[in-house]
């Protein structure tokens, strides 16, 4: 079974891993210290939300039809582009202005988790584990 959101989110995380590496070596004698935080600050959400898409796409695997993960992982792809996002250029470009946007990024993220916890909150009436069984 193909799946799109354990695509989006290894690519997050190869891409994470690369903003990590020229942050700390090909940044870190251009920003300041202050600035290599935020960047840093993108590169940690970035990784964790790409485990996170990873895991829905693993989970949709026993439940291909849920809307909630379905809208979780388009959430937490999005808050990936848009708070990482806005922190790398930032952080790269010196444009305060571009921290206004961080925020929709971090809502983006927490709405992905409520339906995350709203789904592992429900009972699952009919699984294919269940379905194959009876």
């Amino acid at each position: 079974m193909q799946s799109g959101f354990l695509f989006l989110g290894a690519l997050s995380a190869l891409i994470g891993v690369g903003m990590g590496a020229f942050g700390a070596h090909g940044l870190k004698a251009i920003l300041s210290p202050e600035m290599l935080a935020v960047y840093q600050t993108g590169v940690t959400y970035q990784i964790w939300h790409a485990l996170g898409l990873i895991a829905i796409a693993l989970i949709r695997q026993q439940v291909p039809e849920s809307k909630l993960l379905i809208w979780a992982g388009w959430l937490m792809f999005v808050g990936i582009l848009i708070f990482s996002g806005s922190l790398y250029l930032l952080a790269i470009l010196d444009l305060k202005w571009l921290g206004i946007f961080t925020p929709i990024g971090g809502v983006s993220f927490m709405m992905a988790w409520v339906l995350i916890a709203i789904f592992a909150s429900k009972k699952q009436h009919h699984s294919r584990y269940e379905n194959a069984r009876n």
